[in-house]
């Protein structure tokens, strides 16, 4: 018995095999292929679609779009890496037909077309929408942060600035205090340490005016901080671990857990972003009206307000801040509103009216009290360290609030559920994609870069993969029509490329125009 041994390498064939015969028919990189030949890339705002009537050609815009996304799906971002599978990768060469672009080539089409990549992640998000891929009933919205190119000690805010320059000031302080008294020291010698504490000082004096020059651009700017390498990028919350990064905002469909829609943003925190997020994604789906759930991190009662104005339902958790729960007393959520008396009902069961009203950020603030309750409530040590009473605050659009806990109340598996359909996408875009930091710099290039991404994960998803095989069902019975008349080719054209040239020049790729006239491969060979 012998091991299975395959074609000697040198040996030649007189009907080789097809590069398309490598790649199978269910092969996801015939339905890249397909998809951006789909494309209309000048609506999308790629450069250079049409080709200049002068000049050295270009590689078209298609294809190096293909090989971006094909790239993106198989963890490859590296314009580097890329110019080598193009070389090495059997579906990488079937996908551009044997083009091998360069990595400056690669590297610049990102670059250059940054603002299209969103269009084209939009297409196919219409796409999975016409393929019934959403459900359309729940969105969940929720943000991640993902590192920027550049380190945290080139990251600067005001307050660190001043801080950097006040101990320069006590370092020079010190240093010059130190050179007077070593003058008189090393009066009768030759002065080395004088040189070298002068030498300090003059390192600090110029370290002080690039801290000092930072500090008066970062005021005219009127920004809170400034990065050195990647000027758009910050100082992310601590709790995040990522130190200097961009603030990642996706809304997800949670039937197939589907990025709907996504945004990079340079904000800290996730409060205000809830409409800016949900909306579009909404627009996109095509719906009048449709749930919408996120974290605590987005509970701001404007954007609550602005979302149900858009036709959204939020559910959205209110956190407990304030004195109160810091102290362990009675929060404010304890204490029940009456609509119908305009009075808040406390744990005790006394009534808090109206006091006096106040304002905050434009908006009406009313007072409720009740001192008289209060002053002889069993319950007052629970309730309030002040001297006489305990005071409930209420905004003027606050039933907006008491809309959402009545829905959270009716509804509390929602938080659950937008846990599990939230953290899936950011899970695997940066475990399995490898993607816990950016390789661009620029909110731009960035943009751009996660769009890629969320292509990718969109595509990659398992209910994806089977909705695209049934979709490519018609471009399998194409391929192998072209398959058969590409046998015909290349029988209609032995009699030429045999004797010409050995049988391993034969091309691998045959023109469609040859497949005119389509008959047997066997027969085709017999008539030559």
């Amino acid at each position: 018995m012998t091991h299975i041994f395959g074609f000697e390498r040198s040996q030649l064939l007189l009907l080789p095999e097809a590069v398309d015969d490598y790649v199978g028919i269910d092969n996801p990189v015939r339905f890249i292929d397909q998809f951006v030949d789909g494309l209309d890339l000048t609506a999308a705002g790629f450069n250079r679609v049409t080709p200049k009537a002068t000049g050295r050609p270009g590689y078209a815009p298609g294809d190096l779009l293909k090989l971006y996304i094909y790239g993106y799906l198989n963890r490859v971002r590296s314009s580097r890496r890329l110019e080598a599978e193009c070389h090495r990768n059997v579906e990488v060469i079937w996908l551009l037909r044997t083009l091998k672009p360069d990595f400056k080539t690669i590297a610049d089409f990102r670059s250059e077309n940054r603002t299209a990549f969103k269009a084209v992640f939009r297409q196919f998000t219409l796409l999975c929408k016409d393929l019934k891929l959403f459900g359309r009933e729940l969105l969940a919205v929720d943000g991640t942060r993902i590192k920027a190119v550049n380190n945290k000690d080139k990251n600067f805010t005001r307050n660190s600035l001043e801080k950097f320059i006040k101990a320069v000031d006590e370092r020079l302080e010190e240093y010059l205090k130190r050179l007077d008294e070593g003058d008189v020291a090393e009066a009768g010698t030759d002065g080395s340490r004088v040189k070298n504490l002068a030498e300090k000082i003059e390192a600090l004096r110029k370290k002080r005016g690039r801290y000092g020059a930072l500090l008066a651009d970062l005021e005219k700017s009127g920004e809170s901080q400034i990065s050195l390498t990647d000027s758009d990028s910050r100082a992310m919350a601590a709790h995040t671990k990522v130190g200097v990064g961009y603030n990642i905002q996706i809304a997800v469909d949670a039937k197939n857990k589907m990025i709907v829609e996504q945004e990079v943003t340079n904000q800290v925190v996730d409060m205000g972003l809830l409409t800016e997020t949900a909306e579009p994604a909404r627009a996109i789906l095509d719906v009048e009206h449709i749930d919408v759930v996120a974290d605590r991190g987005y509970f701001k009662i404007e954007d609550i307000e602005a979302c149900e104005k858009a036709g959204m339902t939020p559910y959205v958790p209110q956190p407990q801040r304030g004195s109160s729960v810091k102290n362990g007393l009675f929060r404010k959520d304890e204490f029940h509103y009456d609509a119908a008396r305009d009075v808040y009902v406390c744990p005790a069961g006394e009534a808090l009216s109206r006091n006096h009203e106040s304002t905050l950020h434009d908006l009406k603030r009313f007072h409720y009290t009740n001192p008289a309750a209060c002053s002889a409530c069993p319950l007052r040590v629970r309730c309030t360290t002040t001297a006489n009473r305990r005071q409930v605050t209420r905004l003027e659009n606050e039933a907006v609030l008491d809309r959402v806990a009545a829905r959270l109340k009716a509804r509390p598996w929602v938080l659950d559920r937008r846990r599990e359909v939230v953290e899936h996408p950011f899970g695997s875009i940066k475990q399995w994609m490898y993607q816990g930091a950016f390789l661009t710099k620029g909110l731009e290039k960035v943009r751009a870069e996660f769009s890629l991404t969320a292509l990718a994960y969109n595509f990659d998803g398992p209910s994806t993969s089977s909705a695209l095989g049934v979709a490519t069902t018609e471009i399998r019975g194409e391929m192998r029509e072209k398959r058969r008349c590409a046998w015909g080719a290349i029988g209609k054209s032995r009699a030429n490329a045999v004797s010409t040239r050995p049988a391993t020049l034969i091309p691998f790729l045959i023109d469609q125009n040859l497949c005119a006239q389509s008959r047997s491969p066997m027969d085709m060979i017999l008539q030559g």
